[in-house]
Order: structure tokens, then C-alpha cells, then sequence
């Protein structure tokens, strides 16, 4: 049983022998920041919440320090924020012995730029309206047979893949290394982020599980944990996973699709029986939101300069906010299952998404579909990349989709001003870190013919 407040934690912590016990909070980049603290602390953050420096929002993937951001500086001294942990979230992890952990989120003047209370608040919307969300993410990542040493060590260069070639849904690869998917499958069904599909994937090493659908407040975290505690998994085994949209010019990108759909008590308002296309109303308005505001908040999705590097042509990524019935080409493919499966998969999404931001943006750009009673341009019928219709072409570089994020009123109606304004600044120090950087391919470019 869940605990539910301080005195049910205690029991549960009994219950289970627990002797050490973890926190954690999901920052701007969807990385998860944790601690160990003693019983006594962890009972107190659990009844009244603890600090926690505000550093988190402050600094990017590499812990550099923005120079740009309101919400956390040098300016507000790097004070510990309020976060309050959520009881809902409590798991003992199966590879810590006698170990418990729970998630947090930021709250006070803090709340606004949390991701998790991002999602939050997209989900309280949605109620506002009679509707529960569903969702369901699935990933693609690649494994190595590297640490994070060798990689290194080796520049990120000639790495050594899990397993060799391009072996699509291989019975042989699964079967060969049945402990390593028999643990993960294991590892997290106790996680309770159970896989209800993992198979290989074309390229060398590369796996794609696909997580259990749930409600999205709940599929959020499970995605957020899934990535996290797969990387934990690979490198104590010795290996390394990376969610990265694109590592290789060699190979298509990772994605992270987002299956979603709508509820009113307990029935899926996207399915309707009477249309030639299974669809409802509901859904076509869902679907038209989700395409006309997908260039405004395209940085919530594809929030790194790699993500881009994954939406050219051929790559089983979108390049323009098309959609289309079961059209794998189109940025949200309409999937018609029946009454209980028919639902919207978001195919712009890549692997490295923060789970909890790129869900409040297909959620809330379908919500605003839904209240603007719109009508969904029509439907590729054929490959988008070549026939995309009337879609809109997606911004092609984080530099051009946070300019549209930053003017969109309709991304401050959806997610406030607070919250896109210190987004923003984060993306805008993330894109003048790379321009700051001297790649390989300037340097096999212009060193000597220049």
C-alpha cells in the first residue's frame, strides 16, 4: 500500500526494513538531482517539505551556471527552494537493498518553472474541461559496451556497440542477452514503470521499450524514472545507454513518441463508432490544436541542439506539423484502436525530451484545440516529407523555435510568462554554449583549405 502521510510512510518504511532513504527532484532538462537523507529528515520532508538550493534551476546538464535566468542566480544567492515531496510517487528500489525513494517537485514563487507542476497544472486543466489523459511513452535508445570513462576517454568516438549490425526485433539478439532484458523488464516492473513491449531496433545496439499506459500525471513520472534508472542499470552491468535524439550521422534518431488521449468517465472520448474514421469530434479538435500550435512550443519538445539534428527527411522524424491516419511520416499520427486504444501519438518527440514538459505541451496545444473548437487541415495521405499538404514547416533550429516560443501568446496563456520567460533563457544559454564550440567538422573543414 502507497503511504499517504507521515504516519503510513513510517509504517511502509517498516514494513519494508527501509534503512536508507532517497530524494529526488526532475530539473529544467528533465535530469533527475537526488540525496540520501537520514529517517528523521526524510519523515520531515514528507510532512513539511525540505529545501533544496535552487542551483537545480539554475544550471544546465553540465552544471554551468546561467548567466540569463530570473528564477535562480547569483542575484537570489542560490537560497534553498521549497519542494514538497510526493507520497503518491514512493517506490523501494529493487537495486539498493533496504532502500526507499520518492520524488519532489519545487514549489512557492519556484512552482512556476517546475516541470512537474508544468504537467500539473496542464492535468487540472484538462479536469477544468471533464476530461482525465491518459498517456504512454516509448523510447529508442542506444547501448554500448563502454563506461562512462571509456567514453570519455575516447572523445565519444569509435564506440564499441552492445551488439553488432542492423537487426531490427531480433529474436537472436533477445535471446543471447535474455538476462539483460530479463532484468530490465524485471528492474522496472518493480519500478513500477512496467514495459508492455521491448525489442531491438534498426542500428547497432539499439533497443525500443515501449512503457505501460497509465494516467499522465503517473506516465510522466514513469517515463522521467525509465530513462534514469536504465542508464543506473546499463552502467552498473558495465555498459552505457545514451537517450540522445542523434549520436551518429550514421543512423536515424532516437525517438520518444507520447501516446495520449482523452477520458470522461472512464471512456475514451476519442473513439466514435459512426465516423468512417473511428474518430470523435473531440478528437479531430484535439488533433488540430496539437498541429497549429506545435511550432510555438516546439522547444518543449525538442529542447536541445542534437534534437534537431533528428528532423531532416528520412530519419522517421516529422519536418512540419502534419498529421495523418497511421502515417509513421507525419509529426502526430491518429491511431484508431477501438474504444479503449484509439489515441494521438506524438512522433515529433525525441528520445532526450523532458517527459514532464513534452507532455504538457501535446496535452495543452490539444486542450486549446478542444476550447477553439478547431478543424485539423486535412490529413497526409502519403509521405509528409515529400507531400506535406498544408502543414506548417517546423522551425529548423532550437535558435528559431525558442524565438517562436518566447512570441507565442499562446504558450504564455498555456503555461504562463514566468514559466516561458525563464524556458527561454535556459534554451538561449544553451544555444550560446554551442555556438561557443568548435566541432570536429569546422575543424576537418576549414583548418587547412581555408
Amino acid at each position: 500500500m502507497t503511504p499517504t502521510d507521515v504516519s503510513t510512510l513510517a509504517t511502509f518504511l517498516d514494513q519494508h526494513d527501509i534503512t536508507r532513504h532517497k530524494i529526488g527532484v526532475f530539473d529544467i532538462d528533465g535530469v533527475l538531482r537526488g540525496k540520501y537523507v537520514n529517517r528523521d529528515k526524510f519523515l520531515s520532508a514528507a510532512d513539511k517539505g525540505l529545501g533544496f538550493c535552487d542551483v537545480v534551476l539554475g544550471w544546465d546538464v553540465g552544471d554551468q551556471l546561467y548567466d540569463n535566468a530570473n528564477v535562480s542566480g547569483w542575484h537570489t544567492g542560490y537560497r534553498d527552494a521549497p519542494v514538497l515531496l510526493d507520497l503518491s510517487t514512493t517506490r523501494v528500489l529493487p537495486f539498493e537493498p533496504n532502500t526507499v525513494f520518492v520524488l519532489g517537485g519545487f514549489s512557492g514563487v519556484y512552482e512556476a518553472v517546475c516541470p512537474r507542476a508544468v504537467l500539473r497544472r496542464t492535468l487540472e486543466r484538462a479536469a477544468s474541461m471533464g476530461f482525465d489523459v491518459k498517456a504512454a511513452c516509448e523510447y529508442e535508445f542506444f547501448v554500448f559496451d563502454e563506461t562512462p570513462h571509456s567514453a570519455r576517454e575516447k572523445g565519444y568516438r569509435d564506440l564499441k556497440p552492445f551488439t553488432p549490425g542492423m537487426f531490427g526485433y531480433s529474436t537472436i539478439r533477445n535471446s543471447v542477452h535474455y538476462d539483460l532484458y530479463h532484468e530490465l523488464l524485471g528492474e522496472m516492473e518493480a519500478l513500477d514503470c512496467a514495459l508492455e513491449g521491448l525489442h531491438t531496433e534498426t542500428g547497432p545496439g539499439v533497443l525500443e521499450a515501449a512503457i505501460a499506459v497509465d494516467m499522465a500525471s503517473r506516465a510522466a513520472d514513469k517515463a522521467a524514472l525509465f530513462k534514469t534508472f536504465t542508464k543506473v542499470l546499463l552502467q552498473r552491468r558495465g555498459l552505457m545507454g545514451t537517450f540522445m535524439a542523434k549520436w551518429s550521422n550514421e543512423y536515424p534518431g532516437q525517438s520518444g513518441h507520447m501516446h495520449v488521449s482523452l477520458e470522461r468517465g472512464g471512456t475514451n472520448v476519442f473513439f466514435d463508432d459512426a465516423d468512417p474514421d473511428k474518430m470523435s469530434t473531440l478528437m479531430r479538435q484535439f488533433l488540430a490544436g496539437q498541429v497549429k500550435y506545435m511550432p510555438q512550443v516546439l522547444p518543449m519538445v525538442c529542447s536541445t541542439i542534437n534534437a534537431y539534428r533528428r528532423l531532416v527527411p528520412g530519419m522517421w522524424a516529422p519536418t512540419s506539423a502534419s498529421w495523418g491516419i497511421e502515417n509513421r511520416t507525419t509529426a502526430i499520427r491518429a491511431i484508431p484502436a477501438g474504444a479503449k486504444g484509439t489515441r494521438s501519438e506524438y512522433r515529433l518527440g525525441p528520445a532526450d525530451a523532458n517527459p514532464y514538459l513534452g507532455l504538457a505541451a501535446a496535452i495543452a496545444t490539444g486542450l486549446r484545440g478542444i476550447e477553439e473548437e478547431l478543424e485539423p487541415i486535412a490529413p497526409v495521405l502519403g509521405n509528409a516529407y515529400e507531400e506535406p499538404g498544408d502543414a506548417e514547416p517546423l522551425p529548423s533550429s532550437l535558435r528559431a523555435a525558442t524565438d517562436a516560443f518566447s512570441r507565442s501568446t499562446a504558450a504564455r496563456e498555456l503555461f504562463g510568462d514566468t514559466f516561458v520567460e525563464h524556458y527561454a533563457a535556459t534554451r538561449d544559454w544553451e544555444i550560446r554554449e554551442h555556438q561557443k564550440h568548435v566541432a570536429d567538422w569546422d575543424l576537418a573543414r576549414y583548418f587547412e583549405i581555408i
